[in-house]
């Protein structure tokens, strides 16, 4: 679960991270809160982030797609659309996540996609949309990201 084999992302930035050594589907992964939530990647620039998350182990005692979940979902691919943007030598991290929760799901998949609404030098904020099968909107969320200097690596 949480496998990210089938990202796609855009060529040059993964000659970037591969002249540097690095693994960009596994920098770019949902990390193992997503993972352990079934959250897959399937689209990855810094212009549109697109992953989907099961409903199923993902609920509140009533059956219902729990909240922190869709918070999960949103907070990761704003986090991935923020860190692309920032390039190889930025690291992103979140400062403000709000999240409206407009309807249910009780099954299936979620889908959400990130769009930036601000892309600058310190910070990005994205706009995340999650929707159920039948492209109904169950949340919308933006994510602040603060855009650090990434620590100087040894060798």
């Amino acid at each position: 679960m949480g496998e990210q084999q089938h990202v796609k992302f855009p060529q040059e930035v993964i000659d970037e991270y591969a002249a540097l050594g690095v693994d960009v589907v596994a920098m770019f992964s949902a990390g193992h809160l997503g993972n352990r939530m079934g959250v897959q990647i399937v689209e990855a620039s810094a212009d549109r982030v697109v992953g989907t998350m099961p409903v199923e182990g993902n609920t509140q005692p009533y059956g219902l797609l729990h909240g922190g979940a869709s918070a999960v979902l949103a907070e990761t691919l704003g986090s991935v659309g923020s860190m692309l943007h920032g390039g190889s030598t930025k690291i992103a991290v979140g400062v403000d996540l709000n999240c409206t929760h407009h309807r249910g799901a009780r099954s299936g998949l979620v889908t959400g996609v990130a769009t930036p609404v601000h892309r600058g030098r310190s910070t990005a904020t994205y706009e995340i949309v999650i929707t159920d099968e039948n492209d109904k909107r169950v949340c919308t969320a933006r994510l602040t990201c603060l855009l650090r200097d990434a620590p100087a690596t040894a060798g």
